[in-house]
């Protein structure tokens, strides 16, 4: 396992999780798009997506070295997860899903939401996903900025305990949040969710069952529609959606 002694003010990003995601990885970044709602870097053999960061990011804030983030190595690029720049941070979750979302990347093709069926409050959702309520009816939704249905983030330390279904968003990697967040639900299925999820079995030690995300196919339109803003609805023609399961992983092992 490799080491991360990150200083950043995340204090979360330190934790081991994000080392086990960093260890091994390989290649070179072919192409760098830090875009208006999401971060793209692709490497030889996959490309990576991050949600580009606009809380806490004190206006139009530079990276330290733009036009110099091509050509690097992506475990350079992973290790600036200890950067105090929110921006090489996102860009050091890109590199990461770069390595581990390759495009050979085999798994399920069910949406990470199926994997989970609403009840009530035994069922959290971190972060309002498009169409959950008709998905989830009545599950506990927490959210930074929380609606009329919603729960402030301090209800994780209620909710999370007691729960035994909790969906993800990926986005809490950005800001250390998902170390903490798993740790509060050891004994609830875990699903981690969205473009920015590493599809990757390290993060099956540390308490998730289910990792689903994207790998993409035609990397040349998806950075296209990055550098012009594009959302998800715009990338998810560009990559298919793929779910990887630590049940699978265990029967592999046990092969």
């Amino acid at each position: 396992m490799s080491q991360n002694t990150a200083s950043t003010s995340y204090p979360g990003l330190s934790d081991p999780l994000y080392a086990d995601l960093i260890d091994g990885v390989t290649g070179t970044a072919k192409r760098v798009i830090v875009g208006l709602n999401w971060t793209l870097v692709e490497g030889e053999q996959g490309a990576g997506l991050a949600h580009t960061p606009t809380r806490g990011t004190n206006g139009c804030q530079s990276l330290p070295d733009p036009g110099h983030y091509v050509d690097r190595d992506l475990s350079g690029l992973a290790s600036m997860i200890a950067s105090d720049n929110i921006f090489e941070i996102t860009i050091a979750i890109a590199a990461i899903n770069a390595f581990h979302n390759r495009f050979d990347c085999k798994g399920s093709t069910r949406n990470g939401l199926d994997l989970v069926t609403a009840n009530g409050l035994k069922t959290v959702v971190i972060g309002r996903f498009p169409g959950l309520e008709k998905r989830m009816p009545g599950a506990a939704v927490i959210e930074r900025e929380p609606g009329p249905d919603d729960y402030p983030e301090t209800a994780a330390e209620d909710l999370l305990p007691r729960c035994e279904h909790l969906i993800i968003t990926a986005s809490t990697l950005l800001d250390g949040a998902l170390p903490h967040l798993l740790s509060l639900a050891p004994q609830a299925y875990t699903v981690l969710l969205g473009p920015g999820t590493p599809l990757a079995k390290s993060l099956f030690q540390h308490g998730v069952d289910a990792a689903s995300g994207l790998v993409v196919e035609d990397i040349a339109a998806l950075a296209a529609a990055i550098a012009e803003g594009g959302a998800v609805r715009a990338m998810k023609r560009y990559a298919r959606n793929l779910t990887v399961l630590k049940t699978d992983m265990e029967t592999a092992g046990s092969g």
